[in-house]
């Protein structure tokens, strides 16, 4: 006997249409699995063997040929399971529906029959109900995903027996409720505010103008001065994650398996820390799998690299090309996967091997060469696509003891962003461009305009800095996006002259 089963496959963030066909007959017993099944599918005979008989099903004990289709896409995971169970199933009679074509199936199965939960949930389920699945059944550990996704039925089933129970018409099931994102968004954990952080306003201000135009900085000063702690305090400023955001950050998130489960979806923007001694793999993606890296586990949120010189100098180079265009490519054997990586690179390190140099407060031992040396590691065009650097030195006793003066909190800063941010959500209607640091060069000559006196100052600092034409630009981006912070339609002298000054470690460091 044949059945066809419908189920799902995914590549990169993106699912597309498989049909399980499952041919009974008689014969040798033997239980074959083709269509370009990867080990865990082909280890998924003894599970669905296990999981079938544990039911209190019946096994047919005949010839078993299960293929997927299309038979040249190489297929991946455990959550083929479920349809294949159920193909079998169908076969055997044990499953009595005599139409089954408006259900789609995907999921792990456990040896006693229940299922368990699977990764990529979310992004398969938003792709079936775009290729025009009606009624999908997923683990119901997976529930939480589905419930934000409209315009479909999913079924959260705990078993094999539950499925087949419902299907027979033994048992009712109904789908799961969905849930509304802006309703139910939690509040920022307030232990990373900028209220907690002594003096540093400069870096604060950098932050502020980082955080309200989506812009790369670079935090160079002694250890110990608090640039971890500024860093962490980043994402309280950052404006919150639109549904379409979360749902892109989720896709992702689900696919890399660390989803929690119980929230469903990523309500805030994320914070990546990867150790300095992480591979090119780990950092862009890729492997037997094609997992997705950290900087596409950072997209929509931020990237922070501690103590930047400690890196792998090729590991770094590979930054410059998803900071460029948002995306990154992981080539395969067969194919190649994008993976969206739009994130705003945090970046600190020590300005010297004994990280003194520079410092108002302590003496640096180190040699003009050992300086250099130490510098050289990171490359030009890498710091060009930097926006902001900003010094950061250490902070005074009177400063750390002084109870008077109260620091700003993140909420109040946060609302500064969120004004500046609508400024660019109106001025880039219509177009892809989302914030200030992701303006095109078209963009830039459109909404950068500089009256006389302002372009001789940024001459003056092209000269006098060296600077490329890429960190040109950038001065312009920042420079607008102090002017939104400032409510100005144009860009002043002032404006201009606070984003020059974020680029003058170019001179002292990189010259």
């Amino acid at each position: 006997m044949l059945s066809k089963i419908k189920t799902l496959g995914l590549v990169g963030i993106n699912g597309y249409n498989v049909v399980v066909e499952a041919d009974v007959n008689n014969g040798i017993p033997r239980f074959d699995i083709v269509g370009l099944p990867d080990t865990a599918i082909k280890e998924s005979k003894e599970r669905i063997r296990s999981a079938i008989k544990n039911s209190g099903l019946k096994f047919p004990m005949l010839k078993l040929t299960i293929n997927l289709a299309p038979a040249d896409t190489k297929k991946e995971g455990p959550i083929y399971d479920l349809p294949i169970a159920v193909a079998l199933l169908v076969c055997t009679g044990e499953i009595r529906n005599e139409d089954i074509s408006n259900y789609t199936f995907v999921g792990e199965l456990s040896l006693d029959g229940s299922t368990r939960k699977a990764n990529g949930i979310l992004p398969l389920l938003i792709s079936a109900r775009d290729l025009g699945h009606k009624k999908v059944f997923i683990p119901a550990e997976n529930a939480n995903e589905a419930s934000f996704i409209d315009g479909i039925d999913v079924y959260g089933v705990k078993s094999l027996r539950e499925v087949v129970a419902f299907l027979n018409g033994e048992i009712m099931l109904t789908p799961i409720l969905k849930r509304d994102f802006y309703s139910q968004q939690i509040l920022i954990d307030d232990k990373n505010d900028f209220c907690y952080v002594k003096g540093q306003r400069t870096a604060k201000r950098a932050m502020e103008v980082a955080a309200a135009g989506g812009h790369n900085m670079m935090m160079i000063g002694p250890p110990g001065a608090g640039k971890t702690m500024l860093a962490r305090c980043l994402p309280s400023i950052l404006p919150s994650m639109t549904f379409e955001e979360a749902l892109e950050v989720t896709k992702i998130h689900s696919i890399a398996g660390i989803l929690d489960s119980h929230e469903g979806i990523v309500w805030h923007r994320p914070f990546r820390s990867p150790h300095h001694t992480t591979t090119a793999v780990t950092l862009t993606g890729g492997g037997n799998r094609s997992k997705p890296g950290e900087i596409s586990l950072a997209h929509n949120g931020v990237l922070f690299l501690d103590e930047l010189p400690e890196y792998n100098r090729k590991t770094l180079e590979t930054l410059r090309q998803p900071l460029e265009d948002g995306t990154i490519t992981v080539a395969r054997v067969n194919s190649t996967i994008e993976y969206p990586a739009e994130f705003m690179l945090v970046t600190s390190m020590n300005p010297c091997p004994c990280g003194n140099y520079g410092s108002k407060t302590r003496e640096c031992r180190c040699t003009p060469t050992q300086i250099h040396k130490y510098l050289e590691k990171l490359s030009g065009p890498l710091m060009d696509r930097i926006d902001i650097h900003v010094e950061v030195d250490g902070v005074t006793y009177d400063e750390l003891a002084d109870k008077s003066n109260l620091e700003e909190k993140s909420t109040d800063i946060r609302k500064r962003v969120n004004r500046a941010r609508a400024r660019q959500i109106e001025r880039f209607k219509g177009t892809k461009t989302t914030c200030n640091a992701k303006m095109t060069s078209q963009q830039v000559n459109e909404f950068c305009v500089l009256n006389e006196e302002c372009q001789e100052l940024i001459k003056e600092a092209f000269q006098s800095f060296n600077l490329s034409a890429r960190a040109h630009n950038r001065i312009l981006k920042v420079a607008r996006t102090i002017a939104d912070l400032d409510d100005s339609d144009e860009i002043e002298l002032y404006h201009l002259a606070e984003a020059i000054g974020y680029r003058a470690l170019d001179k002292k460091y990189w010259v």
